[in-house]
């Protein structure tokens, strides 16, 4: 149900469940469910690989679109925010850089969604995957402008930032390991820790925070995990869920005499 999340924003905003400033927190959460389903279009292609979830294949599409989709609906509520006065607007999204980043964001998004459909992937041939690529940097950009609207509490997006990391050391290591069970612990590990680090370098130059405080905090559970300890332990469950994938597999080929014991179908694509 790609369409739940904006629904319910919409029956909060009519029930008064918004808070004092409906839109702008309307606004906000559109822009939230943009980065949770572009990340999740990314995750797609490394769970399918490392599970063997190949029911997830046509869903990539349609959750990257979806997230075209709010980054739309994102961009109407800042307008209508703004009293349709389309030249503050655009006055704004020329002098403020989170504006920026978010506007140049949408239009790539935008870009992507237009040329997803089979039409397009056959008009452009070997063009489309590198069109398609651009999904990686605009992620970034798009994370970027979710720390820049976070202000004082940044903890989902630096969780979400981690989730990307986790996501981008799977395409870039070897591909004779990306089906393979065993280097999703050390991604695990790296990506927390890469994870720590972001938190830490935010609030050193964004709030004047000591960095290594916050480094500290990280290894002091008992004030509270931070979004690192959370990256870890998605990235363990789904080494431990890959590594019973792989022993039921084994299993199942030993009690039926052998085979070819081959990896799991579809072990990647380009994207």
């Amino acid at each position: 149900m790609l369409v739940a999340p904006g629904l319910r924003l919409f029956v909060l905003w009519l029930i008064g469940g918004l808070g004092g400033r409906p839109i702008r927190e309307f606004t906000h959460g559109t822009g939230d469910w943009t980065i949770y389903f572009l990340l999740t279009s990314l995750a797609i292609t490394p769970l399918r690989a490392v599970l063997d979830w190949q029911f997830l294949t046509p869903l990539r599409r349609r959750i990257g679109v979806a997230a075209a989709c709010y980054a739309g609906l994102h961009f109407s509520l800042y307008v209508i925010d703004q009293k349709f006065n389309l030249l503050h607007v655009a006055s704004e999204i020329a002098l403020r850089f989170y504006l920026t980043i978010g506007f140049c964001v949408f239009l790539g998004l935008l870009t992507l969604a237009i040329t997803s459909t089979d039409a397009w992937v056959q008009k452009l041939g070997t063009r489309w995957k590198k069109l398609h690529r651009l999904a990686y940097p605009l992620a970034a950009f798009g994370l970027f402008h979710y720390f820049l609207q976070s202000k004082s509490d940044v903890s989902p997006a630096v969780f979400v930032a981690g989730l990307y990391l986790w996501e981008m050391l799977w395409r870039v290591q070897p591909r004779a390991w990306r089906a393979r069970w065993w280097p999703l612990f050390g991604m695990a590990f790296a990506a927390a820790l890469a994870t720590a680090l972001i938190e830490a370098l935010w609030y050193g130059l964004a709030t004047k925070i000591d960095p290594f405080a916050v480094l500290q905090a990280n290894l002091e559970p008992q004030y509270g995990l931070r979004p690192a300890a959370f990256v870890w332990a998605s990235g363990i469950v789904v080494s431990l869920y890959a590594l019973v994938v792989r022993w039921r597999k084994s299993a199942s080929l030993s009690a039926g005499g052998g085979g070819n014991q081959r990896g799991p179908r579809g072990v990647e694509s380009s994207l």
